[in-house]
């Protein structure tokens, strides 16, 4: 009697994929990454309309932006743990869930304090996505060349979405502000259509360090509010020097609870790679300068120079386009040269573009600011992409979580201190275009210092 043959069981906690699944969790992870990057930049555009509808001044819009990016940072170490710990499918559900409900109270929000809040609980969502959205891709794409190519497609979603942002942002101003927000509904419900046809994660045992956590909330926090309300009301304001007295030892509390506990929520030992080091650096230095320039012109191409938000988002419209397309040609530079190149060669370009805007006259033409903006947004395919890639290589797959975090942390920090900072500035300034200037040229050096510490990257290995 012949024997029958079954097809073989998936083993429980399996991360291997048929090719369908594989793509369902592709899409899920481009998806989040998508509203993740919208909501970064589309609220920048809107700004000047909330603060009609809900009152404010700099100091309350800054809070609009720095909500979201501040609890985004503060909590994408731990997010990055709980990623390994539960597993990348069930916090990537959990995170877009509390996302798109958060989006939802945004844009019904009554008050400027209520919409900060919703600001806050977006950031804690996607903080939850963003490590178990790239923990998603290397479960489903084992295979170093097809992994590559899909993290490229997941970079041109970051891409598309910041091309989509302002102009969005613009355009759904024109029939309410609150539009921005209830846009990533569908977009949520989309992802976890998705998400439910992709592969279980296995879960890895991860302990979630609460004093390390603690830690970081109260030095991130503490620092941006301390900058943020000293842009309004001066360095010497009692609550401005208490919040940077609180920020200033936080950062040792978290480096002695990572030291002495048996299961760190970061271990310090991953810093010794210099893989992480330039990686954590490169995104920071990017998001200072993407994000300083969209908070910064988008502010003054509205109040000084008479722009409506449509106008204004479409300013940025060359930079973030041609971003969008650069993702594959991106991919396959670094398949051939490996990655040092392009991510070299995308700092120094956002660094140029910088320079180039810090010394545009006042009566520059728009379309000439517009130019000059381009090098500034392509430095996000060029750089991050296969910063992202490398990164990924070279920690072992149970830190990729951690490791992710890492980065996307010291991105959001980057961003949430580019518009702390760059706001404390137009604000003390009687002339705003000093400010705005001060603040691209900050941003300049900063990229400039990431290119010249990339030229320390190992070379590639030829096969």
């Amino acid at each position: 009697m012949p024997t029958r043959r079954t097809a073989p069981r998936p083993v429980p906690g399996s991360t291997s994929t048929c090719p369908g699944s594989a793509t369902a969790a592709l899409g899920a992870a481009v998806l989040g990454f998508f509203v993740i990057t919208l909501d970064a930049l589309i609220v920048n555009v809107t700004l000047p309309a909330i603060r009609d509808d809900l009152g404010g001044g700099m100091t309350g819009l800054q809070w609009v932006v720095d909500g979201y990016t501040l609890m985004f940072a503060a909590l994408l170490l731990s997010a990055g743990v709980v990623s390994d710990r539960a597993g990348a499918h069930r916090a990537f559900g959990r995170g877009m869930a509390v996302f798109v409900l958060a989006s939802a109270a945004g844009g019904l929000a009554p008050n400027l304090a209520l919409l900060i809040t919703a600001r806050l609980v977006q950031g804690a969502g996607a903080a939850m996505m963003l490590p178990s959205s790239l923990t998603l891709i290397r479960e489903a794409f084992p295979n170093p060349v097809r992994r590559g190519r899909a993290i490229a497609v997941w970079t041109i979603a970051g891409s598309v979405a910041a091309a989509a942002g302002p102009v969005a942002g613009g355009a759904l101003s024109l029939v309410s502000w609150r539009m921005i927000f209830f846009v990533n509904l569908p977009i949520g419900v989309a992802a976890l259509f998705l998400l439910a046809r992709a592969p279980r994660s296995p879960r890895r045992p991860a302990p979630l360090e609460r004093t390390g956590q603690v830690s970081a909330v109260l030095a991130l926090g503490g620092l941006t509010f301390a900058v943020i309300e000293a842009g309004a009301d001066g360095f010497r304001a009692p609550w401005v020097l208490v919040a940077f007295a609180v920020s200033v030892p936080a950062p040792a509390v978290f480096v002695a609870a990572q030291l002495r506990g048996r299961q760190p929520m970061v271990p310090l030992d991953l810093f010794r790679s210099r893989v992480v080091r330039i990686a954590a650096g490169n995104g920071f230095a990017f998001m200072v300068g993407l994000n300083g320039t969209v908070f910064l012109y988008s502010l003054y191409l509205q109040q000084e120079r008479g722009l409506s938000a449509l106008a204004a988002g479409l300013v940025f419209l060359p930079m973030t386009v041609l971003s969008a397309f650069l993702g594959v040609p991106t991919a396959r530079l670094t398949e051939r040269f490996g990655p040092k190149v392009p991510i070299i060669g995308g700092l120094s370009l956002m660094s140029l573009g910088l320079v180039g805007l810090a010394s545009l006259p006042a009566s520059a033409p728009v379309w000439l600011i517009a130019v000059v903006m381009i090098p500034v947004g392509i430095c996000g395919p060029l750089a991050m992409q296969p910063t992202t890639g490398l990164l990924l290589e070279s920690v072992p797959a149970g830190r990729s979580g951690v490791a992710s975090g890492v980065f996307n942390t010291s991105r959001q920090l980057g961003g949430a201190l580019a518009v702390a900072v760059f706001g404390a500035l137009l604000a003390g300034q009687t002339n705003p275009l000093h400010g705005l200037r001060a603040g691209v040229l900050i941003a300049a050096a900063l990229t400039l210092a990431a290119a010249v510490a990339n030229q320390r990257l190992p070379r590639p290995t030829r096969s």
